[in-house]
């Protein structure tokens, strides 16, 4: 029998509208149970049916996601991260999630717990974390506000992964209004382990007993709920759903779990994220088809009075949930000790399908894990087109006149914040730390060596509807697309306008991957993105990872010998604004966010993207860059921009170019259009003058046009069209708008 405490309050409709559920939905567990829920099943029964923790207005669209392939052994939504083999019977995982609202109440404690979250889901599964990646999204960098919010989240990203002692490698920063208000911090993480190395999150064997293990706490409660929700003027007081960072308890939580995983002891492991102990007790019995029963008087406490609702509902960083074999409990605690860690048995595995609750033998909450973990309400709010698009795709380019002075625009584009060097941010991460870093941050995708394993990865974050413009950056790097994560950062699913967005989003992402035969493993969805001065833009951020067959094929964007013919790859198709819709151009030369966004023939890209992963394995290419922001000669620039992060060979002096747009001029009038517009499909490479022959016959194969742009050397970038230099500056000058992109803003 379930028992009513004495100091919970009486369930009432505004209580039920507190706990963001609704009145259908609490008629809904009222049959589930056969009754009335107490407050503490309220608060299971609230924060399970979250939007953060059921993707109760998204797992429809989700399932049309391809997540299978040879390479798959752990599948998108099986478990705590996907699971990839790399050959030789070694596996990665690797997943993204997002921690936007806690990064916008407390920006340091919400980055720093988005960075220990996501580590946890990666050595849950059995690997060893080896990789960190991150993709930020602020407001223009010119207020106070959002630099103290940049500040803070950088420095708590900083400060998790340095002291765990894992290497930030890459990732992507954007700046722009439409994140004044609310930031989007998405952090990823990578692990390395064999095959039998795997764990599973499932609660298994009738009596095995169920142990909590790491951190007491009581912060976080209801933060899965806090981030199902809009951003208000009155979030400010919600920071006690805010998680509290310790990143030298999680070094001995995983050290301590990766021993573990050494013997026989472990049947199953869930660490306890969003919705905390709820979370995982319920999940891991409904995956081992099980029960489970638990006594949270017996869970370690950081305060004393702690009632069952708040044990339950808390988010304490640095936990796990640990079902072990019968008998082994000595041994397991033996090991916890010796991390000096809290490894406390709170309950057992059932037989009966529930996750039943006890709070000094009384029983508190009794319900069925299925129907929490697996059986939320599902939802397909009504879409519908949002009425400005009507206005965004009526623009024409003659609109706005273009600009006289191209260099001038060239140098402001550099000095954008988006664009420009994001070295003030990561030189305040480690990314050498275990000295697997190949091409550290700067290049198109960070390549990483797995040393243990031998392999060599690729990886680079980003958000693009299509996913294969990152797949583009790996390609550049010398890599072969295995999977990618997604991280799905929108408004409010119940505005019409919203909710199309994400169905059509995802309807991009899914006709790319099966275009490319590539699976998404995993991710997260992150929606309620607004506050009351609007919504975000939609941010479907993707993170590719990619593999590299061996040292030799590492490539980086920079130009490497004077001398060098410069080569445009062009997979383009026509667009009636040359990619100027949409672009950083249009944007911060013309104050205007508007215009078609460039069109992407996805035969074409796969043909480009398979030529330059063929010309890398050739050995025909010196540097792959691919035109992104700011389009051609902005990536013209940044080719010429060598970092010291080249590790293949690095250049002292700037090495220049000197370049003919006449022929591409014929088919884009404009200038300006031609020079800054973000057509997709395009990559810039040098090749020795031996090996452009070579190219040329390769490309052809691809049907990938292959033209000449000019020649790598000088100490000045000039862009000619016909007899005139349309752009011309020494590089040297252009890279000093480029690295102080974002210095500038914090001098002030």
């Amino acid at each position: 029998m379930v028992t009513r405490l004495p100091q919970d309050p009486t369930i009432t409709p505004a209580i039920i509208a507190e706990h963001g559920m609704t009145a259908d939905e609490y008629q809904r567990a009222c049959a589930i149970l056969g009754r009335a829920p107490n407050y503490t099943e309220l608060g299971i029964f609230s924060v399970m049916w979250s939007e953060h923790c059921s993707y109760k207005n998204s797992r429809r669209l989700l399932r049309t996601f391809p997540t299978t392939g040879p390479r798959v052994l752990i599948k998108a939504g099986e478990e705590n991260a996907g699971v990839l083999d790399i050959g030789d019977g070694w596996a990665v995982a690797f997943k993204v999630e997002s921690h936007n609202h806690p990064s916008a109440v407390e920006p340091f404690q919400g980055a720093a717990t988005g960075v220990g979250g996501i580590l946890r889901d990666i050595f849950t599964m059995g690997a060893r974390p080896v990789i960190n990646m991150n993709s930020l999204r602020f407001g223009r960098p010119d207020t106070a506000a959002v630099r103290h919010l940049i500040d803070g989240v950088v420095g708590g990203i900083a400060h998790y992964g340095n002291c765990m002692g894992i290497p930030t490698i890459g990732g992507d920063v954007y700046f722009d209004e439409t994140y004044e208000t609310n930031c989007l911090v998405n952090a990823f993480s990578l692990g390395v382990m064999r095959h039998e190395e795997l764990q599973r999150g499932c609660a298994t064997g009738v009596g095995n007993p169920v142990f909590y293990v790491g951190a007491a706490g009581r912060d976080g409660i209801h933060g899965a709920t806090f981030a199902s929700t809009e951003l208000t003027e009155e979030s400010e007081a919600k920071r006690s759903s805010v998680q509290v960072a310790d990143p030298f308890m999680e070094k001995l939580l995983l050290e301590a779990c990766l021993e573990l995983y050494k013997t026989d002891f472990v049947v199953g492991i869930q660490d306890m994220g969003a919705a905390g102990l709820t979370c995982s007790t319920c999940e891991t019995a409904c995956r081992g088809g099980s029960g489970i029963e638990i006594d949270v008087a017996k869970v370690p406490q950081r305060e004393r009075g702690m009632v069952p609702y708040e044990i339950l509902l808390s988010e304490s960083q640095e936990r796990m949930l640990v079902i072990v074999r019968k008998g082994c409990e000595a041994d397991v605690q033996r090991i916890f000790e010796k991390w000096d860690l809290h490894a406390e048995q709170i309950g057992q595995v059932t037989d009966d399908g529930l996750m039943r609750v006890q709070w000094n033998g009384v029983t508190v909450a009794e319900i069925p894990a299925r129907a929490i973990a697996e059986d939320a309400p599902l939802y397909s709010p009504p879409a519908e087109r949002p009425a400005y698009l009507k206005t965004v795709h009526a623009w024409r380019l003659d609109a706005v006149a273009p600009p006289h002075d191209l260099t001038a625009v060239l140098t402001t584009l550099l000095a954008e914040p988006t664009i420009g060097s994001k070295k003030m941010i990561y030189r305040r991460y480690d990314h050498m730390v275990r000295t697997g870093t190949v091409v550290l941050p700067g290049s198109d995708a960070a390549v990483f060596w797995l040393k243990d394993a031998d392999k060599y990865l690729a990886l680079a974050a980003d958000c693009n509807g299509r996913y294969c413009y990152r797949a583009r950056n790996v390609v550049c790097s010398g890599g072969a697309p295995l999977g990618l994560t997604d991280c799905l950062n929108f408004g409010n699913p119940l505005k019409p306008e919203i909710y199309w967005q994400l169905t059509e989003c995802i309807a991009g992402l899914v006709e790319a991957c099966n275009a490319f035969a590539t699976p998404v493993t995993g991710g997260n969805v992150s929606l309620y993105n607004e506050s009351p001065d609007g919504a975000i833009d939609p941010t479907p951020l993707v993170v590719m990872v990619g593999q590299i067959a061996c040292a030799a094929h590492i490539t980086t964007q920079w130009f490497k010998h004077a001398g060098d013919t410069i080569v445009l790859l062009d997979g383009r198709q026509d667009d009636p604004l040359h990619g100027v819709g949409g672009s950083e151009y249009l944007r911060r030369t013309h104050q205007l966010k508007t215009g078609t966004a460039p069109v992407m023939d996805l035969a074409k890209e796969k043909a480009l993207q398979d030529c330059c992963v063929a010309a890398i394995r050739q050995g025909l290419l010196a540097s792959a860059h691919d035109c992104a922001e700011g389009g051609l000669a902005v990536a013209l620039a940044e080719c010429c921009f060598t970092m010291p992060s080249d590790n293949v060979r690095a250049v002292p002096a700037p090495l220049g170019a000197v370049v003919d747009v006449t022929e591409l001029h014929a088919t884009c009038p404009r200038l300006d259009a031609l020079l800054f517009g973000e057509q997709q499909s395009r990559i810039v490479v040098s090749v020795a003058p031996a090996q452009l022959a070579p190219l040329r016959a390769l490309a052809a194969q691809h049907g990938v046009a292959a033209m000449t742009l000019g020649t790598v050397g000088g100490e000045t970038l000039q862009i000619n069209a016909g007899t005139t230099a349309v752009i011309a500056a020494p590089v040297a000058q252009l890279k000093h708008a480029w690295d102080t992109a974002l210095d500038r803003f914090f001098a002030q």
